[in-house]
């Protein structure tokens, strides 16, 4: 699969595949970036974006009718927790990503000097 690219034979332009690919790269810049999460991780994530995608078409979808289907509310609400889910397996907070070199490292280098 080449790097930016979904699914292999998918156009990436569409709003859906840049939404969700808009999606990925904030969770994993919230995990530290890709070279601070493994590749579980980053299946996970991509779970995650899809569901996410999909629970925005929904809700576009109730606000445009003004309301919502028994039947897509259900959907709605399994969909909503099985994304909670995926991203505590992960963590729902923001991850710090280690900066080289660190304050201190500049600090002790200029006392040194």
């Amino acid at each position: 699969m080449r790097s930016g690219q979904s699914l292999p034979g998918i156009d990436g332009r569409s709003a859906w595949t840049r939404r969700c690919r808009d999606l990925i790269a904030a969770h994993i810049a919230d995990l530290g970036g890709i070279d601070n999460v493994s590749t579980a991780e980053r299946s996970i994530v991509r779970r995650a974006a899809t569901l996410t995608v999909e629970l925005e078409r929904l809700e576009a979808k109730f606000a445009m009718a003004g309301e919502s289907s028994p039947a897509d509310l259900d959907l709605y609400q399994r969909t909503a927790g099985n994304l909670r889910r995926l991203l505590e397996a992960v963590g729902l907070e923001r991850r710090a990503r280690t900066i080289e070199p660190s304050l201190s490292d500049i600090l002790n280098e200029e006392a040194a000097e």
